[in-house]
């Protein structure tokens, strides 16, 4: 079956096949090997540990790589590498960092986490701003004082949660792991927070986008019960990954593991089953160590096909590219030299 999904913006095609009743359904694409994302013609490398994502951070078409660091012993900071690639063939030269009040925007680092950044859109109108998760717990937004252009930020102010007149900073207890998306299909964006418990907690927005309003925490469900990462250190990307049209997770852990869960509910009211564990090259994504994985979905090569960054304790940002489908054209061409072999024979 075909079926179409939206990841950043882009509109990607995929075949839905079911497997076995004991694997959830697998998209029709498989991951490549693992690389490494160099800058300035080597392996890119931050202090501590690595939290990468792919966005379009100065408006300019492309997007760039946004890569928090820290931990360690190294301050919380957020590095921001401007492409001077094209759509298809990303390059990075060099890098700055994200600026708060006219100096470099920290964060204090905790262990194995500095600053876990997001880029996000708080409405169509809005400045995009930027989220960031703390090892203590916290959330703080950032706002955006410059312009979508050249982003610069305030001081930024922790997110909190609770009944009007009586809200407290959003704490998770230990290294929070932000996500910024529509979770219930109400319109407005929500907030979903991995922690170090390995649990993931919803905040649903009652307020807007602009001014969001989150009164109550979930924790989110697998099998009628708190989904629990192994290993701990839950890291979470929400995402369409079999493109069944709802809302699966794709999850970090201590382990350096990626683990999908397939939603078992429904796309606005999300449920889960067990995890498998997800692949590249044909083998396993198991990082060596413990260090930590924290993933991002993105489009590096602008193929229309999700590919997956994920940033680790080593402060290198690791790439698995899709492996795009031989087009029904290649599979008439492969059957008919298969054909044609075996009538040799």
């Amino acid at each position: 079956m075909l079926t179409s999904r939206i990841v950043f913006g882009t509109v990607i095609t995929v075949l839905s096949i079911s497997l076995s009743p004991f694997l959830p359904p697998a998209a029709a694409y498989e991951l490549g090997p693992e690389q490494i994302v160099q800058a300035g013609g080597w392996n890119l490398s931050v202090p501590g540990y690595s939290v990468p994502s792919f966005v379009n951070w100065n408006d300019d078409g492309l997007c760039d790589l946004v890569v928090g660091e820290g931990g360690a012993g190294y301050t919380g900071k957020v590095r921001v590498y401007l492409n001077d690639g094209t759509l298809g063939l990303p390059h990075f030269s060099s890098s700055f960092y994200a600026q708060s009040l006219g100096g470099d925007m920290t964060v204090p680092p905790v262990g194995c986490l500095g600053a876990y950044p997001r880029l996000i859109q708080r409405g169509a109108a809005d400045r995009k701003g930027l989220l960031v998760g703390q090892a203590d717990g916290k959330v703080k937004l950032f706002v955006n004082t410059g312009s979508n252009a050249n982003p610069a930020f305030d001081g930024g102010a922790f997110v909190q949660v609770g009944p009007p007149g009586s809200k407290i900073d959003i704490n998770v207890g230990g290294r929070a792991t932000p996500n910024w998306l529509d979770w219930n299909n109400d319109a407005t964006q929500d907030l979903v927070v991995g922690a170090l418990d390995g649990k993931l907690r919803v905040l649903l927005n009652q307020g807007t986008d602009i001014q969001p309003d989150f009164r109550t925490t979930i924790i989110v469900q697998a099998n009628g019960v708190d989904l629990l990462v192994p290993s701990l250190r839950a890291s979470p990307v929400v995402t369409d990954w079999d493109g069944d049209g709802k809302k699966d997770l794709l999850l970090g852990n201590t382990n350096g593991q990626l683990l999908f869960y397939n939603n078992t509910g429904t796309d606005a009211a999300p449920n889960f089953s067990n995890y498998t564990a997800m692949t590249a090259d044909g083998v396993p994504i198991d990082l060596p160590d413990t260090l930590r994985s924290r993933p991002a979905i993105c489009d590096w090569t602008g193929d229309g096909l999700p590919d997956v960054l994920i940033g680790y304790g080593d402060g290198l940002v690791h790439l698995y590219q899709s492996v795009p489908e031989p087009s029904a054209l290649a599979l008439v061409l492969l059957g008919l030299a298969v054909g044609r072999g075996r009538s040799r024979n």
